[in-house]
């Protein structure tokens, strides 16, 4: 099919290129020139495993073409997928659906003939309905170009595989000539057997939003939990693990630590409770102010648990902060919870240094005011204290040893709670984790533990 693929940022690059790779003709399209320039030439504007052969292979085979001009896109696709951005809105807790229904205005203005347009941004409920009738109201008399909405479900870090093997498919959609289309489009992952669930263009609506709350909430639950277990002397790790073998429950998402961040579920928790209050609702979802305090509330204890570290004091401590992302396996720094415990500390007197295998770059641009080291040593060079901020794997294999002889005073908190802290205090450190008790937690662990721990990067 001839696909288009409007919006070339995080969630458009990655389906435009996973879209070629399943056979398909798909144009790229974005406002940024430098960005398109960038794609054509089959090069990453981000760090995202996997995406750079992708983007090559698909230029390089022609199925993956880019251009800056909705025109072009509108001549060129029968499924039109809408990417673009649904950031919060300055000054109140709703999505900012712009740029969508730009998108939207743009195509009707150009379609020429029947198309399917299907929105994959993350968008108040409601919305498709919406365009639907812009569509109807601008497009030519005798083009139908219809609307569906197919949320994307993407981890970054694992979006490729996300895309190209994901655990489920939604299609919203008001026709069985939409339905068909979409089945088309992606066909080999239906016959692979992944579940296509077909329904109405409101719960596709909510499908992504909701997901992201209930996964907010598990995430804050456990991180309330270790608040609990900080004041009473237990152990959330342990706690968690307890909690996992209940089917009912599971053990994915439950690790206690600095909490989540991102593009998505601060925005998407915020959202849907605008979008709540809008409907008349908003009594059932208070419950979701209280999940975002609690994971705010996680940021100002790192800092006041590293200032008691240290003595009370930040004023001229050295400290050394091991990541920057939000998560690993990307270099994507928005509302990163590591950046702000960073930031946080520099404006309390800390000097502040970061290391962060991906995201330095990015970070210097929106904390310009913090130092940057090129590898952890550097980093830790004469620091007061270490704080582990973001769970890179590489963090995980530093000697705490060899790693002695570069600090000032070997403290380290992990906020992440999965380094082994008592390899760490075995070199001679003093060690604090989240929620767990003095001594802190050891490899090997048990296996839901383990799973856990890789849920924590790929997920939150």
């Amino acid at each position: 099919m001839n696909i288009t693929v409007i919006g070339s940022g995080y969630l458009g690059t990655v389906h435009a290129a996973c879209m070629a790779e399943l056979g398909h003709h798909v144009l790229g399209v974005d406002t940024s020139a430098e960005r398109i320039g960038q794609l054509a030439q089959g090069e990453a504007p981000f760090f995202e495993p996997g995406l750079s052969e992708l983007l090559a292979r698909g230029v390089s085979s022609g199925r993956l073409i880019f251009s800056t001009s909705l025109a072009d896109a509108a001549q060129f696709g029968e499924v039109h997928f809408i990417c673009v951005g649904t950031p919060q809105l300055p000054g109140s807790l709703a999505a900012d659906t712009s740029s969508v229904e730009a998108v939207a205005q743009g195509l009707a203005r150009n379609i020429t003939r029947d198309c399917l347009v299907v929105g994959k941004s993350t968008v108040p409920v409601g919305t498709a309905a919406r365009l639907a009738a812009m569509l109807a109201r601008l497009t030519p008399d005798g083009v139908a170009a219809e609307v569906a909405w197919n949320p994307e479900f993407l981890r970054e870090g694992y979006a490729v595989q996300d895309t190209l093997t994901p655990d489920r498919l939604v299609a919203g959609v008001t026709s069985a000539r939409a339905d068909a289309m979409l089945r088309q489009v992606y066909g080999p992952l239906i016959e692979a057997g992944t579940p296509y669930i077909r329904t109405d263009l409101s719960t596709a609506e909510l499908a992504k939003v909701s997901a992201n709350a209930f996964l907010a909430t598990k995430i804050s639950f456990i991180n309330a939990m270790a608040e609990l277990c900080d004041v009473a002397g237990a152990d959330v790790v342990t706690l968690a693990e307890v909690l996992g073998h209940d089917a009912r429950i599971g053990n994915r998402g439950m690790m206690a630590g600095l909490g989540f961040g991102g593009g998505c579920l601060p925005k998407d928790l915020r959202a849907l409770q605008a979008r709540a209050h809008e409907l008349g609702v908003a009594d059932s979802f208070r419950f979701l102010h209280e999940i975002d305090m609690i994971n705010s509330r996680r940021r100002a204890s790192v800092v006041a648990i590293a200032t008691e570290l240290v003595g009370g004091s930040l004023d001229s401590v050295n400290v050394a902060v091991l990541g920057a992302a939000f998560k690993p396996d990307t270099d994507d720094v928005r509302d990163s919870p590591a950046l702000a415990v960073a930031t946080a500390m520099q404006s309390a007197g800390a000097r502040v240094r970061v290391h962060d295998p991906k995201a330095s770059d990015n970070a210097a641009e929106l904390a310009p005011e913090l130092d940057y080291a090129p590898d952890v040593e550097k980093a830790c060079e004469d620091a007061d204290i270490v704080l582990h901020l973001t769970q890179w794997r590489q963090y995980r294999e530093i000697d705490p040893g060899a790693l002695l002889a570069f600090v000032r005073r070997p403290i380290l908190l992990d906020a992440r709670n999965v380094l082994a802290l008592d390899r760490w205090q075995e070199a001679g450190w003093t060690v604090r984790g989240l929620g767990v008790r003095p001594g802190g937690y050891s490899d090997p662990v048990g296996d839901l533990v383990a799973a856990a721990r890789r849920d924590h990067e790929g997920e939150i």
